[in-house]
């Protein structure tokens, strides 16, 4: 019993690492229009890796029609590349919650001045 709790732990500190290292791939994604990651945001609301190794990124962006669509889709591809797990990308536009400088985390803040 003690051996599967163990592994139980190591099973989900692998996932939380992967995790991990999928948001900081996905911190290297700038909307241009700001400067600031897509992470610190606050457009990404949810990922999910399955065990085919496709990476589903549940996301929003600033404004409904944003003309930079394609162009953060695209980052989102090419900075997940980089995760060896990831074996394909599905990124899924969301429109609620609605989007918010609510969301922005502190760092995204002060770069823009938002207080």
């Amino acid at each position: 019993m003690a051996d599967e709790q163990m592994d139980t732990q190591q099973d989900d500190s692998a996932i939380e690492d992967l995790k991990e290292r999928i948001l900081a791939a996905l911190e290297t994604v700038i909307d241009p229009e700001l400067g600031v990651d897509i992470v610190n945001l606050g457009l990404v609301y949810g990922l999910n890796l399955d065990e085919t190794g496709l990476c589903t990124i549940d996301m929003t962006l600033t404004t409904m029609g944003c003309p930079l669509t394609d162009v953060l889709t695209d980052s989102i591809h090419q900075a997940l590349a980089k995760v060896p797990e990831v074996k394909d990308v599905n990124v899924n536009l969301v429109w609620y919650p609605a989007w918010d400088t609510s969301k922005m985390s502190r760092y995204a803040r002060i770069a823009l001045g938002i207080r």
